[in-house]
């Protein structure tokens, strides 16, 4: 029980609509996401890739894999904190992103911090 706390990262997501940047009529819409990674275990840990599924209304899914965040790989000793604000665009009004961070932690165990699906919803579609 006490490995498992020994590597936890807790992570959570705001999101805005990108009116400016979205052409609804061309069906294209475009939010900003700022995700906090904050490492709740005890040991120190590196950020090393990404893995999203964005997906829409439609059940079109995109799948993004790539290293770090933001052209970053952020280290987190324990109780640090990671904010970034990064962007996605869909074809719907309304759709969800969800995914996992690859994390390597000092002692050179790997894990998954797992990011918890987030809806993204131009405003007033949702109640």
């Amino acid at each position: 029980m006490a490995r498992e706390s020994r590597h936890e990262i807790a992570v959570s997501a705001a999101t805005r609509y990108l009116e400016d940047q979205s052409d609804e009529a061309a069906g294209r819409y475009v939010f900003a996401y700022t995700i906090t990674i904050r490492n709740v275990g005890d040991a120190t840990a590196q950020l090393v890739s990404r893995h999203w599924i964005i997906t829409d209304a439609q059940g079109l899914v995109q799948e993004v894999r790539g290293l770090g965040v933001v052209g970053e790989q952020p280290v987190l000793r324990p109780g640090e904190s990671f904010e970034y604000t990064s962007g996605a665009a869909i074809a719907t009004p309304v759709g969800t992103m969800r995914g996992a961070y690859q994390m390597v932690a000092e002692d050179g165990t790997r894990f998954e911090a797992p990011i918890p699906e987030f809806t993204l919803s131009v405003p007033r579609v949702l109640h």
